[in-house]
């Protein structure tokens, strides 16, 4: 009792923050959600349309992942600036990052683009890759939208703002579903596009996000003030400078970690259809657990910076310590959900039997990994927010390159456990993640009981 009324108002105060953000985060997880089951509908006892999208996703995910991540330095930059009042810093910063961002997501769009025959060259099922080009190349032109309303959602997040972002995702969520519902079957006249149509859904919805949001800026006075000088030029060198000395090791952290998840794709494909579209499945469920972690992450993130900009070491700490107690109760729900539904889920995704099988068995490794999966992603949250972000590259290094993906291939491969042996390399990757984050994160906040 006495550890409830001491964290109960830091409970309030992360949850107020959270809950929009996991409405949000679980919105953007619905459109590949939506993707998936629809896909794996259409293609019925066929796996190659749901093994498509799955090797298509997982490679336009790995470079969208690395952007997302260079987008987020924004968010403790602003809410460090925000609670001191300093509103010209935050207007300069949004200005500078919405120009940066947009010509960032230009460029690598292109280059996806571009990239496309490369996938030939990964070991994948010759038909796969074909059914995942057109699917991939279409998710290469939503990737200017995509950053341009990152920037704007990095910003309000810093700004303790997470309901509108929520909002606007929510409608654009139905908006993906309704375009596939259209696009993948054919229906009101369209061509049944099948997983082509599923990346047209996405790329149309991801523009009505950036359209509503820069409406909402436009229309309310207290965020169009921050607009207000705005240039169409090349951003400031200064400026951008800032942007990528907390966002570059954020988006390395998050391909580092991305990249070992794609990576253990890659190899399970080479163990043929049924277990690609397996892991497809498997994948899917555990991001939308991890959605809601992300989501208490990032409430993480916008707590930390406003007591580290207000020097309020105390609150500091205790709002950290109260992440962990919510990422933790959150993951033990997710472990038995996935353990205690895994033979009823897959049946949602597809009807091949063979797929239904191994995607159950799958299931008992995902809930192995929620618990460190959390604790890795709140301890990456915490020191984004207080702009400790250099560390956080190396670790992912060691623990997804080179403990996650060998281990995975000794387990998998050699091993011969197959798909559930990779899911079981997981575990050791970020579990390796968790305890030197957190090791970190005690350092932090012993330095700052010092000085305060």
């Amino acid at each position: 009792m006495t550890l409830w009324r001491k964290y109960k108002e830091q409970y309030r105060k992360n949850l107020a923050l959270s809950i929009p953000v996991v409405l949000t985060q679980l919105g953007q997880m619905l459109t590949q959600l939506a993707d998936t089951m629809m896909v794996g509908q259409y293609g019925g006892e066929d796996p190659l349309p749901l093994a498509a999208v799955s090797f298509g996703s997982s490679m336009a995910f790995l470079i969208l992942i690395g952007c997302i991540g260079v987008t987020l330095g924004l968010t403790p930059l602003i809410g460090e600036r925000y609670v001191r009042g300093e509103h010209k810093e935050c207007s300069s910063l949004l200005n500078n990052a919405i120009i940066f961002y947009t010509l960032l997501g230009l460029v690598v769009g292109i280059a996806q683009y571009a990239a496309a025959p490369l996938l030939y060259h990964l070991g994948q099922p010759d038909e796969v890759v074909a059914g995942a080009i057109p699917y991939y190349r279409m998710l290469a032109y939503s990737i200017p939208f995509m950053l341009f309303f990152f920037g704007f959602k990095s910003f309000l997040e810093g700004a303790g703002n997470t309901k509108t972002v929520m909002i606007i995702t929510l409608i654009t969520n139905l908006l993906n579903v309704g375009f596939n519902y259209l696009l993948i079957f054919g229906h009101w006249g369209l061509p049944a596009m099948g997983a082509a149509g599923a990346g047209l859904a996405t790329t149309l919805s991801r523009i009505a996000s950036a359209v509503m949001i820069i409406s909402y800026f436009l229309y309310h006075t207290k965020y169009r003030e921050y607009l207000r000088g705005f240039r169409l030029r090349l951003p400031q060198w200064t400026r951008v400078h800032q942007l990528l000395r907390i966002g570059l090791p954020i988006a390395g952290q998050m391909f580092l970690e991305s990249s070992a998840f794609v990576g253990t794709a890659v190899m399970i494909g080479w163990l043929g259809t049924v277990a690609l579209s397996a892991n497809q499945v498997a994948i899917t469920l555990g991001n939308c657990a991890f959605m809601v972690i992300l989501s208490i992450g990032s409430a993480a993130t916008i707590r930390i910076s406003h007591c580290y900009g207000e020097r309020n070491h105390e609150e500091l700490r205790l709002a950290a310590h109260a992440s962990y107690h919510l990422v933790l109760v959150w993951s033990l729900c997710a472990s038995l959900f996935f353990i205690l539904l895994r033979r009823h889920i897959p049946h949602l995704f597809t009807d091949n039997e063979e797929v239904i099988n191994l995607t159950a068995n799958m299931m008992v490794f995902v809930a192995l990994y929620q618990l460190w999966d959390g604790m890795q992603n709140i301890s990456v949250g915490i020191l984004r927010g207080l702009q400790d972000v250099k560390i956080i590259m190396p670790i992912a290094f060691v623990a997804y390159w080179l403990i996650n993906m060998p281990s995975g291939y000794l387990l998998g491969i050699t091993a011969g456990m197959g798909p559930s042996g990779f899911f079981l390399s997981y575990s050791f990757g970020l579990g390796a993640a968790a305890l030197l984050l957190m090791a970190r994160i005690r350092r932090n906040i012993h330095r700052l009981k010092i000085e305060s």
